[in-house]
């Protein structure tokens, strides 16, 4: 079950690289980021007030945010830092680099998830895994041959680099993830951490970018922003519980989310009009290999 959990919440997030895509699009990224996360508690918001004060209501369900004190709250801001570091640095590589590009990279992040789940929670692939596993590693570099044909030099190019401490911190969090969820409920993480998000974001907002905001691109309203915050909700929802099983391994649930590179690749060339697209097919074509094959190793 949690298998498929994971596939799901793989397509959620290709929509959600896609809507993020196209908010980002001639626009400001901090405030795009700042409603994101201002959107997404209010997504979590009712869950919590109704729990604490009507606990009879969703008491029992999936649904349900039992009250906890300062030292569960403390590992969920922990968490909030961790998510949203690897947000700054993903929303501004996203803005800069092509969506045929970002996604294929992000589907190497697995890999750095898999060394830390075999060094922090003795997780063990079998051969279909490694397979899977080397499949994406061979992805990331021919990506990077392509990307020159774009002008897009993976050594000296900064939003490469933004690209890759994103997946490095997501990585981060992937394994802190696999962590609080077997000691705490899916909804308390998730809602929580999207809550204090907004408080972390305010400053950011008031001291980085709205001082200079006249000095770079404007902020513009777009309905995707909504979208960016459903989509992202939706995918996580799915991916907490996926992790809430006892048997669920990180490195596999990790690896199949980055599926979502198929969705947001179709974007970019169905939508967006993204160039040189049948030599980024066939590294995309690797990662969907090394999904088979993970998938092999996990029945």
């Amino acid at each position: 079950m949690w298998l498929l959990l994971a596939f799901l919440s793989a397509a959620l997030l290709g929509f959600y690289d896609a809507f993020k895509k196209q908010a980002l699009k001639d626009n400001a990224v901090l405030p795009v980021l700042f409603l994101n996360t201002v959107f997404s508690s209010l997504i979590f918001l009712p869950f919590i007030l109704v729990s604490c004060f009507a606990p009879a209501v969703l008491g029992g369900t999936m649904f349900d945010v039992p009250v906890v004190g300062w030292d569960v709250h403390k590992f969920i801001i922990i968490k909030s830092f961790i998510v949203l570091s690897s947000w700054i640095f993903g929303y501004f590589g996203m803005k800069h680099l092509p969506l045929t590009i970002v996604g294929p990279i992000n589907a190497t992040r697995p890999v750095m998830v898999l060394v830390g789940a075999m060094l922090v929670f003795g997780e063990r692939l079998n051969l279909y895994q490694w397979i899977g596993v080397m499949l994406a590693v061979l992805s990331f570099f021919m990506l990077s041959r392509s990307g020159k044909k774009e002008g897009i030099d993976f050594k000296h190019n900064k939003w490469i680099l933004f690209i890759v401490l994103a997946a490095v911190t997501g990585a981060v969090s992937g394994l802190y993830d696999k962590y609080l969820m077997k000691q705490l409920p899916p909804m308390v993480v998730q809602s929580w951490y999207n809550i204090y998000q907004v408080f972390i974001m305010c400053p950011i907002i008031l001291l980085l970018w709205y001082p200079k905001r006249k000095e770079s691109t404007p902020f513009r309203w777009d309905w995707t922003i909504i979208g960016i915050s459903v989509f992202l909700c939706a995918a996580d929802f799915v991916y907490f519980y996926a992790l809430s099983y006892e048997d669920s391994m990180i490195s596999i649930v990790s690896m199949v989310r980055r599926g979502s590179v198929v969705v947001s690749f179709l974007f970019g060339a169905l939508f967006f009009r993204e160039k040189n697209l049948k030599s980024k097919a066939v590294d995309l074509i690797l990662v969907l290999i090394g999904m088979f094959f993970l998938y092999l190793g996990s029945k």
